[in-house]
């Protein structure tokens, strides 16, 4: 997402929400991998995690 910062004085400059991505085992395939993953994909379970 793109947004802007905001200074006391009303001055606006452009920023950047990035996502918030935990390296996580998971299985892909029926193999585990490491993948980059956020997190509310790991909260909601649209991932599955390996053990």
């Amino acid at each position: 997402m793109t947004g802007n910062n905001v200074s006391h004085a009303n001055n606006r400059k452009k920023r950047r929400w990035y996502p918030n991505l935990q390296t996580v085992r998971v299985l892909v395939g029926g193999a585990p991998r490491r993948t980059s993953v956020c997190t509310q994909c790991l909260k909601s379970n649209r991932v599955k995690k390996a053990s």
